[in-house]
């Protein structure tokens, strides 16, 4: 299975996470750098979830900050969300209205 650009998806629907910041197979957390038990952290979820996997738009999330993005802290996950669609536009080369038209808003 690929997504529309031809990336290999793997067996639950992930593309490779276009968010690295610790280097393109870096397995850390994307908010602390800690390694270890890492959870998968869909950057946009519910209705776009299968969007956010299939298009790299996801980040590795130790346990503590999964917490902390999902129930503390509202500002990180808007955040997060500007970051993935700077991240998005960069590397497929969209504009801001088909970003909007994907994931149906801006965070910019």
């Amino acid at each position: 299975m690929t997504n529309e650009y031809g990336v290999t998806l793997d067996r639950n629907g992930y593309a490779p996470t276009i968010m690295s910041v610790y280097g393109e197979r870096s397995e850390r957390c994307y908010m602390c750098g800690k390694t270890g038990v890492l959870q998968r952290h869909e950057i946009y979820g519910n209705a776009y979830r299968d969007k956010s996997k299939a298009y790299g738009l996801w980040v590795w999330l130790c346990p503590d900050c999964h917490h902390y993005i999902h129930f503390v802290d509202a500002n990180r996950r808007l955040e997060l969300k500007e970051h993935g669609q700077r991240a998005a536009q960069k590397h497929y080369g969209w504009f801001e209205s088909e970003f909007r038209e994907r994931f149906g808003k801006c965070y910019i």
